[in-house]
């Protein structure tokens, strides 16, 4: 409770749109972009993983990655996240927001740099290390999201804080298209340097000792745009919502914010003293929590919950889906890093036509047409378009028919990215009051994380052919069943954003109740 809104706040809600704006964007943004590449490029090399360190001599197929395995490498940095979205959420109201960013960042760095460099050259010590590393890269990423969000929704004002914080969160889909372009010119020019023939023509030579170089600078390459903004996450003061309503500091808010807007700001007396005694005391998951934000944390939780079970599951296994429909050939015609480069220009192409597109069609109306509605929209039309591949999947698999695949398939993603990954993310970092905004914005987050994980190891299982399953699985339910699954999944998620407050046009304050009773009077 807060009684009227302090002069800093005010000033800061009010704050045409300026540089200071733009360089949090970017400071936010860039950890964003590595997060997305760290998560994702996995799923260009997993199958590279496979032919380096699964192939058996003398066989006529190329190795791949077994079930356990290829699930520890997809899935292991995603527990990561969860349990680091859970710690460093905790952690950004407990120590404030800038005290614990800069880590998140070192730590990003140092594993991903770590994961490239995994030990030896055996499956058990390569698969074991990278795995060890891609947990602890998951943890600092997880970390990454609850204060990059919390840290735009404090900085920006209320007219554009949605654009701002979905600028910093699409800054994930340049971070996907970013690890395909690496991986296309990495391959390419591995491929130009060293020759070689497909697999079926000679199996050792077809993957080559330099291919195990290949995806260790793949794996690495993404840390150098988050590295060189390290600097400049120290350099940005603390948010003032934090300072002046979690520490009471608002001489200290104030006068940090008047050097970031560059204009004075001065506090009148009585309002600090109303400020300081009126301060809330009942803490997450309290009597006093759910009756004002129960219902909101329910909403944010259950529909990222679903949109990651879906979202998650068509990101890290396109490669799989594109061979079904004959994007990719069949493994053996072809070398290790033909195989690569294949599988990184399809996944460029929906990158470049769906997920990048829908991500800043979200920035562009998401302070126009809100927050509820383009989650809502978002969900209904990914379950529209995940039907319309599962009904007619069987004559979309067919020769001659896989563009109207691929155009479907992308428009999932357009819509994922224009739709419930982008406001799933936005609206957890403006409904909860400032000491437990960062808290509740990583519960959300984790629960998202948990659906991914279901996602990432659900998928892999049960969308293995029912008479046919790949070496190393048990029969699934089918691609096409999977995909009636996910459509399922996107329709619960509709249902659940019924519940999703709209936050659009109102300062934090007003929206999170901080300056309103327990009767709904104001203090």
């Amino acid at each position: 409770m807060a009684g009227e809104q302090l002069n800093v706040l005010k000033a800061l809600d009010q704050a045409k749109t300026q540089w200071y704006h733009f360089t949090a964007v970017v400071i936010a943004g860039m950890g964003f972009f590595t997060d997305a590449y760290d998560l994702f490029c996995i799923s260009l090399v997993t199958r590279l993983l496979g032919r380096i360190y699964y192939t058996e001599p003398g066989s006529n197929e190329p190795g791949h990655l077994p079930a356990n395995v290829a699930a520890a490498v997809n899935g292991v940095a995603l527990c990561g996240t969860l349990a680091g979205q859970l710690f460093f959420g905790w952690l950004g109201d407990k120590l404030g927001r800038k005290s614990v960013y800069g880590f998140t960042l070192i730590l990003m760095v140092l594993c991903s740099i770590a994961s490239g460099l995994s030990f030896g050259h055996e499956a058990k010590g390569v698969i074991g290390t990278l795995c060890f590393f891609r947990f602890w890269l998951g943890f600092g990423v997880g970390g990454d999201y609850p204060l990059s969000a919390t840290i735009m929704s404090e900085y920006a004002n209320k007219k554009t804080r949605g654009t701002f914080i979905a600028a910093v969160f699409a800054m994930q889909g340049f971070g996907i298209l970013f690890g395909t372009i690496v991986t296309i010119v990495v391959s390419s020019a591995f491929r130009n340097a060293f020759p070689a023939p497909p697999f079926y023509v000679d199996a050792a030579t077809s993957i080559g000792p330099e291919a195990d170089y290949v995806w260790r600078i793949i794996v690495m390459f993404g840390t150098i745009p988050a590295a060189l903004t390290y600097y400049w996450r120290m350099k940005m003061p603390e948010t003032a919502r934090y300072t002046a309503l979690i520490t009471r500091n608002t001489k200290q808010a104030t006068a940090d914010m008047s050097r970031v807007l560059n204009k004075e700001i001065t506090e009148e007396e009585e309002k600090v003293q109303i400020q300081v005694a009126s301060g809330d005391t009942w803490g997450l998951f309290s009597r006093q929590f759910m009756s004002r934000h129960g219902l909101h944390l329910l909403a944010t939780t259950s529909t990222w919950f679903l949109l990651d079970v879906a979202f998650y599951s068509q990101n890290l296994f396109q490669k799989d889906i594109f061979t079904k429909v004959g994007w990719i050939p069949p493994a053996r015609t072809m070398s290790a890093l033909e195989e690569l480069y294949r599988i990184a220009r399809a996944q460029a192409l929906i990158a470049l036509c769906g997920t990048v597109p829908g991500y800043w069609f979200t920035v562009a109306f998401i302070d126009i047409i809100g927050r509820f509605w383009i989650q809502l929209m978002g969900f209904a039309m990914m379950t529209i378009f995940m039907l319309a591949i599962a009904v007619p999947y069987d004559y979309l698999v067919k020769p001659g028919h896989h563009t109207g695949f691929v155009v479907l398939y992308g428009l999932t993603f357009f819509f994922a990215n224009f739709g419930p990954n982008s406001t799933t993310f936005i609206v957890p970092a403006e409904i909860f009051p400032a000491r437990l905004r960062s808290t509740c914005h990583g519960v959300s987050a984790a629960a998202g994380k948990a659906g991914a994980i279901i996602g990432a190891f659900g998928f892999l299982y049960a969308s293995q052919d029912q008479k046919k399953p790949d070496k190393g699985y048990s029969p699934g339910i089918g691609m096409r069943n999977a995909l009636f699954v996910l459509a399922g999944t996107n329709f619960l998620g509709l249902l659940f954003s019924l519940l999703v407050p709209e936050s659009k046009g109102r300062s934090l304050e007003e929206i999170s109740k901080e300056n309103v009773c327990d009767d709904g009077t104001e203090v």
